[in-house]
Order: C-alpha cells, then structure tokens, then sequence
C-alpha cells in the first residue's frame, strides 16, 4: 500500500533537542473559506500546512457541504452551527446543514456569548446539548462572555463534549472558582480545549495560573481566522499556539500531546489520525525548535514574548511533501 507508514524508527542528531518530529497536528478550531462565513474564512492548507497541521475541523459550518470538504487536501470534519433567538435554539436550519455535511458533521457548535448570540441563561445551551445527544453528536461550546458561571456551562456538558476559550478573561471564566469546575469537568471526560484565537479568546494571566494550578488543557488549537493567520504577534499558527502555552509554563510533552492524540481523540478520529503507526497514512510534522520569536498583548494587557519558539520545517500528509521550509 502506497502512502502509508512502513517502520518507525526512532533517530537521534548530534543536538537532539532542536529537531521534533510527531504525527500531524490538529486543529480542530479553525474557520475554512466556504465552510465558514465569508467574514472569517481562510484558505483551509494555506491556514494548516505551513504550521504542521494535517487535519482541522472547522467551527460553524454555515455555508459548505460534504463535496467540498471532500475536495480538500486537508483532512477535516466539521462541528455545524445552531442558531439561537429569544435565549431559545432554532434546529430548523442545523437539520439541513447535517444532511449536506453527512459523515463529515462530528458535532454541534454554540456561540453561548451574549455580544453575538440572544442568549441570557443555560437554556440553548441545555436545548442544544438535548438535540445532540438525540442525534449521537457532541457538542462544542464558545464560552466567552456567557451570561452563566463556568461551572453551570461545564455541568450542562457531558462525556465528549467540549469546551473551547476555556481560558479567557473578564466575568464568568474559570479562575473564579480556582478552576475546579474545570478539574471536575475533566475527570467527567469533557474537553478543554484552549481556542487560542491569538490574543483575542485567551487571557494569559488565566491560562498561566490554570498551569499552575495543574490544570492543563486537553487540546490546543489556534482559532485562526482570516483576520489573525500569519498576522497576531508575528507569523499566528499552530506552532505560535504553542510558542505561547510553552512560554506560560506547560510542558512540551503535554504541548504535543494536546495538538496530536488528544485532538484526535476529541474529534472521535483516534483510529485515523493523531499517531505514527505502521500501516496508517503517513501524517508526518517536523519542527525545529529556533528563532521564532513572538510579542503579543492581550485584551487584559498582559504581555507575552519570546525570541524562541517552534518552527515548522516539514509537512507531509498521506504520504506527500506538502510543506517544506
């Protein structure tokens, strides 16, 4: 079988701290021109190649179907969107977006934030969470500006359910409660994923004291839109997501995992994606750990910075050099 991983060995350089190779990363937040809305969509491997990333699911889904995400080289799946009027949710138009996206719909996407969604208390959030269970889907919340405390978002979820923005500012974030709704929910099996967003979704000061505090997320992801790819505190990717979480305190181990296996493992795709195994399609990233700074402040005026970070030298997807620097 062509394409496909044959043996794995395990090579050692004279410097063997700079070089990283892993299994394709993952985003499982991103906005992809014709699956998203034409405000936030981004070209889908322009977003993804460059920075390591071999499959992604976009968050939304409003305008594509199933043949055009089958055009893609990118692996992908989709999380469609409800919507949501007088704090009640309409399925009317997610039904329809389900049968266009097939087996290509993993789950459902919320926007519980209350400066883009009439919402007001858990209930869209509780009718959504209904809807899906019903149809086998999980469901992925935006929790920024809730109207509602963590705890009370993380209690409506269930196993496999996720949680992105998990760590922004402002009301109602996870630091109230010295984030132990977020530890409990864990334990739970829900998701925390990061959704980055650059500067945008994510406090810094939070993210940093929930590392200390030993919370550490499950899965890293860049929310990248058409607004922030290559722009947001110098070249805004995957690889700069990461610059971030290693700069703020978390280990590299946990970095890798949380961009590979445990995405895949959220995204129900641990049998496809997500690991280097023999016999599986060859996803492969290759990075050089060098001078790959970046300088970012975020909405709080917390400033991070760093002259280091990873760098993406070698994408291959299904076997295939899609990427080399």
């Amino acid at each position: 079988m062509r394409n496909v991983i044959a043996s794995i060995y395990f090579l050692y350089s004279l410097n063997p701290h700079k070089i990283r190779d892993f299994a394709g990363f993952l985003f499982y937040i991103t906005h992809m021109r014709g699956i998203s809305s034409k405000e936030f969509g981004i070209q889908a491997e322009m977003s993804c190649f460059p920075f390591g990333v071999t499959a992604a699911a976009d968050a939304g889904g409003g305008r594509g179907d199933k043949a055009l995400l089958d055009s893609f080289m990118l692996k992908n799946a989709v999380f469609v969107g409800v919507n949501i009027k007088n704090n009640h949710t309409d399925f009317t138009r997610t039904e329809a977006k389900l049968m266009q996206y097939g087996d290509k719909a993993i789950g459902l996407k919320v926007y519980f934030d209350t400066t883009v969604s009439e919402v007001s208390d858990i209930t869209p959030l509780r009718e959504t969470c209904e809807f899906a269970r019903e149809k086998g889907l999980r469901v992925m919340v935006h929790c920024s500006h809730s109207p509602v405390s963590m705890a009370e978002i993380l209690n409506t979820l269930g196993e496999g359910d996720l949680l992105t923005h998990s760590f922004h500012g402002g009301a109602n974030n996870a630091a109230e409660d010295g984030f132990e709704s977020m530890r409990n929910a864990q334990k739970r099996g829900i998701v925390i994923d990061v959704g980055m967003a650059g500067h945008v979704h994510t406090d810094f000061g939070v993210f940093q004291k929930a590392i200390q505090c030993g919370v550490v997320p499950d899965t890293l992801s860049a929310d990248i839109t058409k607004y922030s790819a290559y722009t947001r505190g110098g070249r805004y990717g995957m690889t700069m997501c990461m610059n971030i979480a290693k700069t703020l305190g978390m280990r590299e181990k946990d970095i890798f995992r949380s961009a590979t296996a445990n995405p895949a493992k959220a995204l129900g795709k641990d049998d496809e994606w997500g690991y280097l195994k023999v016999g599986r399609k060859a996803d492969i990233a290759v990075f050089d750990y060098t001078d790959e700074g970046f300088d970012l402040t975020d909405r709080a005026g917390n400033h991070i910075q760093n002259t280091k970070g990873y760098r993406c030298v070698l994408t291959v997807s299904d076997g295939q050099v899609v990427y080399k620097n």
